[in-house]
């Protein structure tokens, strides 16, 4: 039996589908162990590695790997969740960003850097999930822990704007793959918000079909737990705007050695 498998999860699918569907594709039986490192958030897709078996009792030494990301940005929005699946606030300064002003910057991100957790994310906070204290707004209880993490590389591969109409057909595309949640142990996120989220993308984007929006589509390398969404976030604050993961895309899964001639991944799983 293999030891691992790496499945391609799409946008929409959740990991624990992508797992059982590999299940179900290998002909596994129910009591054959599978697990998966490293979740993907539900708007993204990309490389999603299963431990099969007994190596799931080992699963330990599969949760520090490096990750390789192509991600996009979209400028001029920011949301609660960090990505487009959440409640969206406008920049009251709303500007296309140009090359030459998220160039310069990209630098300063290079290295060991620590941001705080996205509010919607599973870090255990006194017993529970932060997404469940954002879910029952008692933040103002607790402290929002920062993560720690190192980023290798990141590059600028190209901005294009698009249009508002484009935008809000692609967003509600994007949230309506998700399949239907009527789990009542999850009702307090409540099918993940998408009637509100939808009804708040839609005021923002109907006025504004014709306006055009900046997007920056950028390709990273990153220790272990270093959120896109998050990244997206900090780099358009540095931009003195908003800014939203729009789209993530994982790429590479493995070990990255840094070298004088540059990152070189000695050991990825494809």
């Amino acid at each position: 039996m293999k030891k691992w498998v790496v499945r391609h999860k799409n946008i929409g699918e959740t990991p624990l589908q992508v797992v059982e569907k590999y299940r179900k594709e290998a002909h596994l039986a129910p009591d054959v162990p599978l697990a998966y490192a490293g979740r993907l958030d539900p708007m993204a897709d990309g490389k999603l590695l299963i431990i099969i078996g007994d190596e799931c009792k080992v699963q330990e030494k599969y949760h520090g790997l490096d990750k390789a990301y192509r991600f996009q940005i979209l400028f001029g929005f920011r949301s609660d969740t960090g990505d487009i699946l959440g409640l969206a606030t406008p920049s009251e300064n709303p500007k296309i960003v140009l090359e030459k002003g998220i160039g310069p910057i990209l630098s300063t991100f290079i290295g060991e850097q620590s941001f705080p957790y996205p509010l919607f994310s599973s870090r255990p906070v006194k017993g529970k999930p932060l997404h469940q204290w954002t879910l029952e707004g008692r933040l103002n209880e607790i402290e929002i822990p920062t993560k720690t993490s190192s980023i290798y590389t990141l590059r600028l591969e190209k901005i294009e704007t698009k249009m508002g109409a484009t935008l809000y057909k692609e967003i509600l595309e994007k949230i309506n793959s998700i399949p239907q949640v009527t789990d009542p142990r999850k009702a307090l996120g409540a099918d993940f918000r998408r009637e509100p989220i939808r009804a708040r993308w839609g005021e923002l984007l109907q006025t504004r079909a014709n306006d055009e929006f900046s997007i920056a589509t950028l390709y990273c390398e990153s220790s272990s737990g270093t959120y896109m969404r998050t990244l997206a976030e900090e780099i358009a604050k540095r931009l003195n705007t908003f800014g939203l993961a729009y789209a993530i895309t994982r790429t590479k899964i493995g070990s990255r050695l840094s070298t004088p001639f540059g990152g070189v991944w000695y050991r990825s799983f494809n």
